[in-house]
């Protein structure tokens, strides 16, 4: 469904994503799993095609056709949307016209939507977005505007930002409940328990993807050599040989 070959990235002449390819399958969630700082939301960015993230180099092909030069707009038209790292920053709306703007039917139930990410619509839907919501609140309000936007591609950046221990298990049924609805999901994360939701993941570090699998062969690869390493975005040539 949607296909990443030799993306190339720099900022300042230096390279941020060095050579990625990467094969997202339709009706998947598939996780992008690594330490922070390895480009992870780089390329998410790119997979959005946020303002200042065109690739150097390389092709992003959506049904086998290229949408490299296409923008944001263009790409939402085509169904691909973006849960940012960082919580909703909108001020002074209600939950009810944040969700309006996001969606992308007409008839959407958003009191279902908030139900499933666990806000009680009697007390979120009709209350302005303002600093006396808590991350995890807005990051799930966020979550329930996905659902009923319906997208055919979410990009989830560090879906589980903001959100305590206890919440990371509705979190996770969220995601799930993106998936059922229909979305092809990719998660972007450095957290072992997210990407284990995932269909299949990849393990992203120097630049390159290092290895695309079963979650759990990637979750012990990156327990293995990722999570404790002193040599971030440093890839040995020895690595690179066992991975060969």
């Amino acid at each position: 469904m949607l296909t990443l070959n030799h993306i190339r990235y720099e900022i300042n002449s230096v390279p941020i994503l060095k050579d990625i390819n990467l094969h997202i399958k339709r009706g998947e969630i598939h996780a992008i799993l690594g330490q922070n700082g390895t480009g992870k939301t780089t390329l998410g960015s790119i997979l959005m095609g946020l303002g200042g993230y065109a690739p150097i180099t390389g092709k992003i092909l959506l049904n086998g056709k290229d949408i490299t030069n296409l923008s944001i707009t263009e790409r939402a038209q085509r169904g691909i949307t973006l849960g940012w790292q960082r919580p909703v920053s909108f001020e002074g709306v209600t939950v009810e016209n944040y969700m309006q703007l996001s969606a992308r039917k007409s008839q959407i139930d958003y009191k279902d939507a908030l139900e499933k990410v666990g806000l009680d619509p009697n007390r979120y839907l009709y209350r302005t977005l303002d600093n006396k919501l808590s991350g995890g609140e807005r990051k799930r309000i966020e979550l329930a505007a996905i659902l009923a936007m319906n997208p055919k591609i979410a990009i989830l950046d560090e879906p589980d930002s903001g959100i305590d221990v206890i919440s990371l298990e509705r979190i996770a049924n969220v995601i799930r409940q993106i998936h059922k609805a229909g979305s092809t999901v990719i998660l972007i994360t450095h957290r072992e328990e997210i990407a284990n939701i995932a269909s299949r993941a990849s393990s992203l570090c120097a630049g390159i993807i290092l290895k695309t699998g079963e979650p759990g062969d990637i979750i012990s690869f990156y327990r293995n050599h990722c999570k404790e390493c002193d040599h971030v975005n440093v890839v040995r040539k020895e690595e690179l040989d066992e991975l060969r």
